[in-house]
């Protein structure tokens, strides 16, 4: 191993502090204003935002967390936590310090943690297998803009995407097999990644590109028709176009194709959230049963499974080696 001293930085999109329509209401404000997530002019935009999407979504939206939060606190938080103590385990002597790009643990603080341990090295790591301008860009517009504040910077090594990283792969087809075995072999797989708006892939982003490498490497990884398998996106937001075919619309139509046992897997999520728990696990099952299908499973994210902690060793040690 190089004499360096590394430092690993783990980022996630973030959680709202509570399950309470305040704490949505700061979050969503955040994340809202990202000119990554959302390119409209500010002047546009920032009335609409404060006016309409957030006096009435905060509230809507802290009922679903409320739904799926926990004693220990948002899922996705929690996950995110035992990821970076167990990656800390596994990497021993190379500190591993978790931010969020919208709110706590916050990203600049994260970054002051590592940077205080003089490191040589920083390995920012954004738990997001498949690329976007919407959330691996994101991050590292976030990053640069906080070493602005620093006289000496550290090298910076970011890892953009493991959509195809053989490990990931294999991490996915454990958890998917794992349920197979549980609950028999369903007769659709559904991989649902999170949508993105359908003029941005037009602009450049290869965000859908790097979802389809995935499902081509798993599909040829499992023993399972690939006939049987469908790729879907879910989580849109607003009227224009996004990423198709919709989640939500292919859990109401199967039914009606003599489709009555479905599992759904979500590669592109680390962690279990809101967007897996409240929208895949309770509002997506009940579309697809209401619709006259049988049976639904969700397959739950790699969240902690040692299989992920793997992957994530392995891609910080192909920096390091």
């Amino acid at each position: 191993m190089s004499s360096k001293k590394y430092g690993v930085l783990l980022v996630n999109l973030g959680t709202p502090d509570a399950p309470t329509p305040a704490a949505i209401k700061r979050y969503l404000a955040k994340f809202l204003s990202d000119r990554r997530v959302v390119d409209i002019p500010a002047f546009i935009w920032n009335p609409i935002l404060y006016s309409l999407i957030l006096p009435f979504r905060s509230s809507r939206v802290a009922k679903l967390y409320q739904q799926i939060w926990t004693e220990e606190g948002s899922p996705l938080l929690v996950y995110a936590r035992r990821q970076q103590k167990l990656l800390n385990e596994k990497l021993t002597e190379i500190p591993v310090v978790l931010g969020m790009n919208y709110g706590s643990p916050y990203l600049s603080e994260a970054v002051d943690d590592l940077l205080q341990q003089d490191i040589d090295d920083l390995i920012v790591l954004p738990l997001y297998p498949q690329y976007s301008s919407t959330t691996s860009a994101a991050v590292f517009d976030n990053i640069s803009k906080i070493l602005q504040r620093y006289r000496t910077i550290p090298h910076l090594h970011f890892i953009r995407s493991y959509a195809t990283h053989p490990a990931y792969i294999a991490a996915l087809k454990e958890t998917i097999e794992q349920s197979f075995k549980k609950h028999g072999h369903p007769d659709r797989l559904i991989l649902s990644y999170h949508g993105i708006p359908e003029r941005l892939a037009k602009m450049g982003d290869i965000y859908p590109q790097n979802c389809e490498a995935t499902s081509e490497l798993l599909i040829q990884a499992l023993d399972y028709p690939a006939d049987k398998i469908m790729m879907t996106y879910q989580s849109r937001f607003g009227r224009l176009p996004w990423l198709s075919p919709y989640t939500d619309k292919t859990m109401a139509a199967l039914p009606e194709q003599g489709v009555e046992h479905i599992q759904v897997v979500c590669p592109g999520f680390s962690s279990d959230c809101l967007e897996t728990l409240e929208e895949i696990k309770q509002q997506n099952k009940t579309i697809f049963l209401k619709a006259g299908g049988k049976k639904f499973e969700y397959i739950s994210a790699l969240n902690d499974n040692e299989a992920h902690i793997v992957l994530l060793e392995q891609l910080v040690n192909n920096i390091i080696k």
